[in-house]
């Protein structure tokens, strides 16, 4: 099976698992220690929360403070609307931040939100087929 893994810096361990459950991930305790805790979306879609130190450790690069620069963003597709905003609104709740406004178009609807480490994730419902009418794929 493909998956991916992807690995976040995170200033406090418990409170970053918390926002990411309250956003639906899924604790998966094979790969959870006292340095990283692993978070499943999906069957291929796995978030590696990891304390700075740890994440850090196997590169000798300065770290890039991602509530201050603009980083990778990593995108959610869920199946409808309503599962968009209440997935924000309990991120929100969690401590997360909305940094810009919804993007509603005809055939998708985005809101982003940051985690309390500033990584950016979008949370999106996108209606296909509208998607196909707009000649956007075939």
């Amino acid at each position: 099976m493909k998956q991916i893994f992807i690995n976040l810096p995170v200033n406090d361990l418990e409170k970053s698992v918390k926002f990411y459950v309250a956003l639906g991930f899924t604790i998966n305790p094979l790969f959870t220690d006292e340095d990283q805790k692993c978070l499943v979306w999906s069957d291929a879609i796995y978030v590696m929360l990891q304390s700075k130190s740890f994440f850090t450790s196997y590169l000798n690069k300065p770290l890039a403070d991602a509530k201050a620069f603009q980083t990778t963003s990593h995108t959610l597709p869920v199946e409808s609307i309503q599962q968009v905003n209440e997935m924000m609104e309990n991120g929100l709740q969690a401590g997360g931040t909305e940094p810009v406004p919804v993007l509603p178009e005809s055939f998708m609807y985005l809101r982003s939100i940051e985690d309390l480490d500033g990584h950016l994730w979008g949370i999106m419902f996108l209606d296909v087929e509208k998607f196909k009418s707009h000649g956007l794929i075939a």
